[in-house]
């Protein structure tokens, strides 16, 4: 009798944990999902990269200041 009981208290808490692990799964998917950043491409080499990194120069993007330097030099 007292291993069944063991038993089903052992089967409780593993629903639980488990439950409360596919709650913190699913949580971490619909919070990365909003976090999504926009890419931006570079003007001088074409290379893709977060547009909070990026140099914005007469309307274009770059890389690196060098880029950006180059281009206006270019001109």
């Amino acid at each position: 009798m007292a291993k069944l009981i063991v038993l089903i208290l052992a089967g409780v808490v593993v629903y639980l944990v488990l439950k409360n692990y596919l709650r913190r799964v699913q949580r971490g998917h619909e919070q990365g999902t909003s976090n999504a950043e926009s890419m931006v491409r570079c003007a001088k080499c074409g290379l893709h990269h977060p547009r909070s990194e990026s140099l914005l120069s007469d309307g274009k993007y770059f890389c690196s200041p060098e880029h950006e330097q180059q281009a206006r030099h270019s001109r």
